[in-house]
C-alpha cells in the first residue's frame, strides 16, 4: 500500500485534453488552430509594424493598441505548443515545471490584457469625456510609467501561482481540463487542501476581471453621460463610433474569462465539451479578432496597411 502511494505522490507529468470524443477529426481541427494561430501572429505583427513605421500613428490610442498586440502575441505563443502538440503530434505529455510555467505566462498575460483594456477605456474617457486635456494627461511618459505598471501588476499577482501549485503533491488523477495549464484547474489534482490556492484565485479574479470592469464600465457611464449631452445627431454618433472596437475587445476578453471561471468552481455538472470549447474561445478568439476590429473601424489604421501592404506590392 505504502508504494503505490509513492508512486501516486511521484507524479512527474500532467495529461492535457483536446476536445473530447473527437480524435477522428483531430487533422481537421489542428488545420482549424494552426490558420487561427497563423493570422493571430500575422495580424498582431502587421498592427506593431504599422504603429511603429508610422509617426502619425503615435498617439496614445493607438500605443494603447500595440500594447494590446504584444500581449496578444504572447498569449498566442503561450498557449500554441501544448494546443498544437496535441492535434498534430498526439503530444498530450507536460511535465510540472513546464506547465507551471506555462500558467504563469498565460495567468500574468491575461492580467496584463485586462489592465490594457482598462487603460484603453480611460484613454476613450478623456478623448470624450475632457478633449481639450487629452494630450497633456496622456503624454508619452505618463503612458509608459501606465504600461510599466500594468506589467509589474500581471507579474507580481501571477507569480505566487507556480510556487503555491510546487508544494502540493499530485496523487489525483492527472489528465487536466484543457489543451494548457491553468491554476484553477492543476490546483484539483493536488491530495492536499487547496483552500490557500483557491482564496488566492478568487481573490485574483475579483481584483482584476471584477475591478477592472467595473472601472470600464463607470467610464463607459460616464462617457454616455457626456456623449447624451452633445446636441448634435452626427457628434454623437461619430464620439459612440470611436468605441466601438474597444467594446467588442471587451465583449471578447471579459466574456469567456467569466465563464470558464464560473465553470471551474461552480460548474461541475456543465459537460466537458462546453468547458473545452470555452478553453479555446478564451485563448484564441481574442488575439484573432482584436487585429481584425480594430482593422476594420479604425479608418487610418486601415488606410496605412492597405498603403503599405498592397500599393507597395503592386
Amino acid at each position: 500500500m505504502s508504494a503505490v502511494n509513492d508512486t501516486k505522490f511521484t507524479l512527474a507529468v500532467f495529461l492535457l485534453t483536446g476536445i473530447s470524443q473527437q480524435e477522428d477529426i483531430h487533422l481537421w481541427i489542428s488545420i482549424i488552430f494552426c490558420l487561427m494561430y497563423v493570422l493571430s501572429i500575422v495580424g498582431n505583427s502587421v498592427i506593431l509594424f504599422i504603429i511603429k513605421t508610422d509617426p502619425s500613428l503615435h498617439e496614445p490610442m493607438y500605443i494603447f493598441l500595440s500594447m494590446l498586440a504584444v500581449t496578444d502575441l504572447g498569449l498566442s505563443i503561450a498557449t500554441m505548443p501544448t494546443i498544437l502538440g496535441i492535434y498534430l503530434f498526439n503530444s498530450r505529455e507536460i511535465g510540472l515545471d513546464s506547465c507551471f510555467a506555462q500558467l504563469f505566462f498565460i495567468h500574468s498575460l491575461s492580467i496584463i490584457e485586462s489592465s490594457v483594456l482598462l487603460l484603453m477605456a480611460f484613454d476613450r474617457f478623456i478623448a470624450i469625456c475632457n478633449p481639450l486635456r487629452y494630450a497633456s494627461i496622456l503624454t508619452p511618459p505618463r503612458i509608459a510609467k501606465m504600461g510599466l505598471v500594468l506589467l509589474l501588476r500581471g507579474v507580481a499577482l501571477a507569480f505566487p501561482f507556480p510556487f503555491l501549485l510546487k508544494r502540493f503533491q499530485y496523487c489525483q488523477a492527472d489528465v487536466l481540463s484543457h489543451s494548457y495549464c491553468l491554476h484553477q484547474d492543476v490546483m484539483k489534482m493536488a491530495c492536499s487542501d487547496i483552500t490557500v490556492n483557491s482564496i488566492y484565485g478568487l481573490f485574483i479574479i475579483v481584483s482584476t476581471v471584477g475591478l477592472d470592469s467595473l472601472l470600464i464600465l463607470l467610464s463607459y457611464v460616464m462617457i454616455l453621460k457626456t456623449v447624451l449631452s452633445i446636441t448634435s445627431h452626427a457628434e454623437c454618433l461619430k464620439a459612440l463610433s470611436t468605441c466601438i472596437s474597444h467594446v467588442c475587445a471587451i465583449l471578447v476578453f471579459y466574456m469567456p474569462v467569466i465563464g470558464l471561471s464560473l465553470i471551474h468552481r461552480f460548474g461541475k455538472s456543465f459537460s466537458p465539451l462546453l468547458q473545452s470549447l470555452l478553453g479555446y474561445v478564451y485563448m484564441l478568439v481574442p488575439p484573432l479578432m482584436n487585429p481584425i476590429v480594430y482593422s476594420m473601424k479604425s479608418k487610418h489604421l486601415r488606410v496605412r496597411i492597405i498603403k503599405v501592404y498592397f500599393v507597395r506590392s503592386s
